[in-house]
């Protein structure tokens, strides 16, 4: 029987939309599964969205809305972005499923049976206001690892720390405000340390004879927490808590990431019962030629290399064999932000450029190790034109376009002098077989740059355009050269861009879709060639800003701040307005008295203006892009100092400077005379 493969990547939260830290995990996932589907494997993707904890309940409730409405609603627009982004998974299911609760029931059975499962009196966090105990996300405080405020009571954003709600400063009901106080409750917990010889053998590379793949790093990250002695898992949650209610405990529930990672499983039952396989083929052969590969960020370590083996290996199911981490993802340079517009969500990102463009970046830059990746806009603009475009794209479509209008579409034996350039672009298309395996998708993919670059240079250097007349089988022979090389650098490309090898397949008029075995194979002498499609076009870096600028998070005045602010107003202008609606207009001199850049937008400046007898005056100016911040320090300029404040995400705008725009973007600021008084009137 053939090896039975199955991948699942993290199970996105569906209390909110998919942004572009998911895509990294989605697309990395999707480019290793299609690169082993493509190398003649059968390979499954089992995934499903993450519904049940204390988030889900609290956005519900602030919603209005149930639990099962939001879940359902999120689970929707999910599965409608990943399907655009092309992630070819076999399910994308949900936690809160029936198959879900079977098989945490039964493993949560098996695990008690087996005295794997303790009941203790605790202390929990209790709000006196609400009259309920406090699970994790209901409760917020001072981290007690790094000091950080306003975190969550299971794990610090800020450093990842993970600790019980008991243990934050300064804890506060995230309900109410109330300072909780402390109650009794009984908790259920697996007692880890009865599964440390399990998890030591496990953990055992298979360079010393383990079965288990991790990355160096990770293996000694998760034995340090071993070595370190193995702690009590709480297992359990009090009500309020959306969720499977543990049987023989009313009022109990399993803790998220109890029953979140079995989502895996109830996927792989739900996909086996539509399609009539069986899916403890999968999960109930423990020690049998199964593969369970789950690619995960390194946040969530601790529960899939701990606790996720330690429960499934005692219930006697599959364990995994293999868990691929990755880093977090930045953009440019800094944490994702919605004031600084880089917390782009994966629908903003589809409104404005195609998909193919950052599922090539991601992959590009994705390596095997945990390091964490940063999105550089102007880097993915380069990378994209430069490789995709200037390189890949150009040399097929100079090949194709030429035979095609010069040679009447028709390809013969490749040129000689080509033949070591061939041998070497077959060789790397086996490299890059090994490395999308291995998770190196970047290096795949320069196996595939590097491919056009060589015969870009071959067909510059034959210049097949030169010599046409005189000796067209010479031309021929060189573009069929290339047109070969090019088969091989769009089946290198297929597990990133499909769409890209779905094109060459049709010019090339190839009978079976171009994958990592028969890529590297010749074509038939006397082929007629396909009509050439457009591979790949420039990516305009406007869209990337455009992109930006749709996901920036605006801050909208209240009404309270309107009534509230200083009664100097304009009353509003007609089309055509008369010299009476413009004499309301108060134009005053100012002097510009330090002027800086705005953190996170690249068009602002903040200038303190003196306007005499008005006072100081903090003014927003869109004009960053002409002038650098020093350069209007002591000049004179025109103030609109009657137009009402503006709340900006940045602070209060008091007033305008007047500038001119011109067609190519600049602004240039109205200065005055130098001896002119702040704060004058001007007429």
């Amino acid at each position: 029987m053939a090896k039975r493969v199955l991948v699942t990547a993290a199970l996105p939260y569906a209390n909110g939309s998919i942004h572009l830290g998911h895509l990294l995990e989605a697309i990395q996932t999707d480019v290793y599964v299609r690169a082993r589907r493509l190398a003649g494997e059968v390979v499954r993707f089992m995934w499903a969205a993450d519904t049940h904890g204390t988030p889900i309940e609290l956005r519900a409730r602030r919603e209005g809305i149930t639990p099962e409405a939001l879940i359902e609603r999120a689970h929707a627009d999910h599965l409608a972005v990943f399907r655009d982004f092309g992630i070819a998974f076999d399910i994308y299911y949900t936690t809160h499923s029936p198959e879900t609760r079977r098989h945490a029931e039964s493993i949560y059975g098996v695990m008690a049976a087996r005295g794997d499962i303790l009941s203790k009196e605790t202390r929990q966090l209790f709000c006196p206001h609400d009259q309920m105990f406090l699970p994790d996300r209901f409760v917020r405080g001072v981290c007690p690892r790094c000091g950080a405020a306003d975190q969550y009571g299971d794990v610090c954003e800020r450093c990842g720390a993970t600790y019980a709600p008991t243990e934050l400063g300064d804890p506060r009901c995230s309900i109410c405000g109330t300072t909780p106080t402390l109650a009794s409750s009984e908790h259920l917990f697996v007692p880890l340390s009865r599964h440390e010889a399990f998890l030591r053998e496990w953990l055992r590379s298979p360079e010393d004879g383990g079965a288990t793949r991790l990355q160096p790093t990770v293996r000694n990250y998760v034995k340090g927490w071993v070595d370190g002695g193995l702690r009590d898992w709480d297992i359990s949650r009090d009500a309020p808590y959306f969720g499977f209610e543990i049987p023989g405990h009313p009022g109990k529930f399993f803790y998220v990431w109890f029953d979140a990672p079995i989502g895996y499983i109830g996927a792989t039952e739900r996909w086996c019962a539509e399609h009539g396989e069986d899916a403890a083929e999968y999960w109930k052969r423990p020690g049998e030629d199964v593969e369970i590969i789950h690619v995960i960020g390194k946040d969530i370590v601790y529960f899939h290399c701990l606790f996720w083996p330690a429960m499934l290996h005692a219930a006697g199911y599959t364990t995994p064999t293999r868990v691929q981490v990755h880093g977090w993802l930045q953009v440019n340079g800094e944490k994702m932000s919605k004031t600084r517009g880089t917390f782009i969500l994966g629908r903003t990102y589809l409104d404005h450029l195609p998909p193919d463009y950052l599922r090539y970046y991601f992959a590009a830059k994705l390596s095997g190790d945990q390091g964490d990746m940063d999105l550089s806009m102007e880097d993915f603009a380069n990378r994209v034109n430069a490789d995709l475009v200037k390189k890949a794209a150009n040399l097929a479509s100079r090949a194709i376009k030429f035979v095609n209008s010069r040679l009447d579409g028709q390809i013969g034996a490749p040129a000689a002098d080509a033949e070591p350039l061939l041998a070497r672009a077959q060789a790397r298309l086996g490299e890059a077989r090994a490395l999308y395996l291995d998770f190196e998708h970047g290096r795949a993919l320069r196996a595939a740059i590097e491919i056009a670059e060589d015969f870009n240079l071959y067909l510059t250097e034959a210049a097949p355009w030169k010599i046409v007349g005189a000796d067209p089988e010479r031309a021929r022979a060189v573009c069929s050269a290339v047109v070969w090389a090019s088969k091989i650098i769009a089946a290198i490309l297929a597990p990133v861009v499909p769409a890209w090898a779905e094109k060459m397949a049709r010019m090339l008029k190839l009978a079976a879709p171009l994958d990592l075995q028969s890529g590297a194979d010749p074509l038939p002498p006397g082929l007629v060639l396909g009509e050439y499609e457009t591979l790949a076009e420039p990516l305009d870096p406007a869209k990337l800003a455009a992109i930006i600028e749709a996901s920036r998070e605006s801050t909208p005045v209240s009404a309270s701040e309107v009534a509230a602010a200083p009664a100097y107003e304009v009353p509003p202008l007609a089309a055509e307005a008369s010299i009476e609606a413009f004499a309301a207009v108060d134009l005053r001199v100012g002097a510009v008295l330090a002027c800086e850049a705005v953190a996170g937008s690249n068009k602002l400046l903040r200038l303190t203006i003196d306007l005499g007898p008005l006072g100081q005056r903090t003014i927003f100016s869109g004009i960053a892009l002409s002038y650098p911040p020093d350069a209007l320090v002591g000049k004179r300029v025109v103030v609109f100092a009657n137009l009402k404040p503006r709340k900006m995400r940045f602070g209060v705008s008091e007033g305008m400077v007047l500038a001119a725009g011109a067609a190519d973007d600049s602004i240039t600021v109205l200065e005055l005379d130098p001896r002119s008084r702040p704060g004058d009137k001007i007429t």
